[in-house]
């Protein structure tokens, strides 16, 4: 675990720079820096299972405010799960809850890496990415098919408080996808010790063995914290 405190919080870093947002809602306690909807169900479902008691009803996602995500330009998933988690919490005087994840590839040397979500040229095309994927492994054999799922979660309060941590699954790349569950690289990869594919799990079997439900389970403790005290 990371924890870094900045003099004077958040709140007066440049505000100007932020986009207009909807009004958060008095109930909200947490935001989830993602408009990923998968990864917010994920997200609820983790902290709902880890979290004795927690009101999902007090987290609110990004999407809902209309706020701007951050340019991602960290060159690892720790620094663009801090920075989207910053913007965030300025932006809406909540504590923010964000992540970066993405699949490392040994035989590439840890490609795509932060570059996941874009691999194919542009961000968010699930398909292509994992297609350009697979035709890139295509004479790649069975044995040098090693790959991990990373992820790094990050919590950061409007008085600048920050929690960081960082966690794998270990797996190897089918050369087909496989099952309709997940998203993303979840149907080319099968963790280790399983004979089906992320996206042949069901979301609870997923969940418990996840890169993002290891990050975030290890973040609990905190978020209950920061929830119990009013979201401040």
């Amino acid at each position: 675990m990371t924890t870094d405190g900045y003099a004077g919080g958040l709140m007066d870093e440049h505000p100007g720079d932020l986009s207009p947002m909807r009004r958060v809602p008095r109930s909200a306690r947490l935001v989830l820096g993602t408009a990923n909807a998968h990864k917010v169900g994920e997200l609820r479902a983790i902290l709902a299972a880890e979290i004795p008691g927690f009101d999902t009803e007090v987290v609110i996602g990004v999407s809902d405010l209309g706020i701007d995500s951050p340019v991602e330009d960290g060159v690892t998933f720790e620094e663009n799960a801090v920075l989207k988690a910053r913007h965030f919490a300025r932006a809406t005087r909540l504590p923010a809850i964000a992540d970066d994840s993405g699949l490392v590839v040994d035989v590439f040397g840890g490609a795509p890496g932060v570059f996941s979500a874009r691999w194919c040229g542009h961000h968010g095309d699930d398909r292509a990415n994992l297609d350009l994927l697979l035709a890139q492994l295509e004479d790649v054999p069975e044995h040098h098919r090693g790959a991990r799922f990373v992820c790094a979660a990050a919590l950061v309060t409007p008085s600048g408080e920050q929690y960081v941590e960082v966690a794998e699954v270990r797996g190897c790349l089918l050369e087909r996808p496989e099952g309709t569950g997940g998203f993303g690289y979840d149907p080319i990869f099968q963790p280790r010790g399983h004979s089906r594919s992320m996206a042949e799990l069901t979301a609870a079997e997923k969940n418990a063995i996840s890169h993002r439900g290891k990050a975030f389970r290890a973040l609990a403790d905190e978020i209950a914290s920061v929830v119990a005290r009013g979201g401040r």
